[in-house]
């Protein structure tokens, strides 16, 4: 590698350093970094903001606003709130049995929407229930960040690596529903067991704050029956365009804008209370942490890294595959995984195509299975991770870094681990 790589790499892993201890805020870490990396040439204004393949993803970006947006004005209905009651009602009050229907449901939703999507919907329920229950709502978020990125590995739509995977690869949302979608229905019955473990001594059940929350009717929370009917026609329609993507060919960012500008439009909600539940700290944080990290992409960094783990394999389909999973899932808990897996997928291409008769294809599972797992690794692994740590924050109740990663790291290493024998036996034997 060039000098200018190395003190890319230098200048990412004290950005990183920082982030991780929080000697300073992260934002602060993150605009620093990014900085540098311009003031040193390596990455460019125009590589960084401007170009087709700009170091941020601008899509990540106005897909969050858009959403932070309709999620502001969802939440003046009342609607969050009546959702609350009604979760705690079906868990009859046990903080455990409430945590695997959150879950569950956040699993799933991450399955048909987007996982960064998701949480910014269930996170406002879970700070509501557990008000309600007098519970820690720390332990539910995170288990919900985890979820939603192990939920959004089933299909093609469920997370932004699949989407570009599934380009690359020429694959359709019913090949990730046959490859990826059943080991994915295994590994989150594995996770409800982990959540046992990890965060058993965090459920206390109050008889008496059950008896309350089974006594309330979920109805009466509902504030403005109007507003909410017209901002749930809006959300249809994005997650029904979310859902067709493949077909209507509108980025996720445009449709999440264009629900947002319209529902703003369309009601009495005004332009300031529409913006005011906007996660502006975390929005300018993925900007930062993108230009660094296509910064490394810019030097090469990432690509050697790949190609190098890659060719210490090669000729060994069994090596090759697993070594990718691994890789991937290690990489993708540093640097966010949607940088990692486009600038892979190229290399990945070229051994598929150099495997042929079809029997490379196991390489994009092995792909899809590490970005997506390893994103759980750390709190800046995946877009969902960020989101809830800037949503906490926000709430009062701040997840730091290794609170966050001292879960994560497990549920990567067990879920990662499970997938290795999967891929091993379906594809390789």
């Amino acid at each position: 590698m060039s000098v200018l790589s190395w003190v890319s790499v230098a200048v990412f892993l004290a950005s990183y350093a920082l982030i991780a201890t929080e000697k300073i805020h992260r934002v602060a870490a993150a605009l620093g970094g990014a900085g540098i990396m311009l003031a040193i040439h390596a990455t460019g204004a125009g590589a960084a903001f401007f170009s087709e393949h700009s170091g941020i993803d601008w899509n990540v970006i106005f897909l969050l606003l858009g959403m932070m947006i309709i999620v502001g004005v969802l939440k003046q209905t009342g609607v969050f709130e009546y959702l609350a009651i009604w979760a705690a009602k079906r868990a009859r009050g046990r903080p455990f049995r409430l945590m695997v229907l959150l879950v569950l449901i956040t699993a799933g939703a991450s399955a048909l929407l987007d996982n960064v999507t998701t949480v910014l919907l269930i996170a406002p329920v879970t700070f509501l229930v557990c008000e309600r229950l007098a519970v820690n709502p720390i332990p539910f978020l995170i288990a919900e960040a985890l979820a939603s990125n192990i939920g959004g590995a089933a299909t093609l739509v469920g997370d932004p690596p699949n989407i570009i995977i599934a380009s690359r690869g020429g694959l359709s949302f019913n090949d990730f529903l046959i490859h990826m979608a059943p080991m994915v229905i295994v590994l989150m019955v594995v996770f409800i067991g982990l959540c046992r473990l990890m965060f058993g001594r965090s459920f206390r059940y109050d008889p008496e704050r059950a008896t309350e929350v089974m006594a309330l009717d979920e109805r009466e929370a509902i504030a403005d029956r109007r507003l909410l009917w017209q901002s749930l026609a809006v959300l249809a329609l994005v997650m029904a365009a979310f859902v067709l993507h493949p077909v209507l060919h509108y980025e996720p960012s445009v449709v999440a804008l264009l629900g947002a500008g319209v529902l703003v439009a369309a009601t009495r909600v005004t332009t300031s209370e529409a913006i005011a539940e906007v996660e502006w700290p975390t929005l300018v944080f993925f900007a930062g942490l993108f230009v660094m990290v296509g910064a490394l992409v810019e030097t090469g960094v990432i690509a050697g890294l790949s190609e190098a783990a890659v060719a210490a394999t090669a000729g060994r389909p069994e090596l090759t595959t697993l070594g990718l999973l691994g890789v991937s899932a290690v990489l993708s808990a540093i640097v966010d995984n949607i940088p990692y897996v486009a600038t892979m997928s190229p290399i990945v291409e070229q051994l598929v195509q150099a495997t042929g008769d079809g029997g490379g294809q196991v390489l994009w599972w092995a792909l899809a299975f590490g970005a997506d797992l390893g994103g759980n690794a750390t709190a800046v692994g995946a877009a969902a991770n960020v989101v809830i740590l800037g949503i906490a924050a926000r709430n009062g109740t701040p997840i730091s870094f290794w609170q966050f990663s001292r879960y994560g790291l497990i549920v990567t290493v067990v879920t990662v681990a499970l997938v290795a024998p999967y891929l091993w036996l379906r594809y390789l034997m």
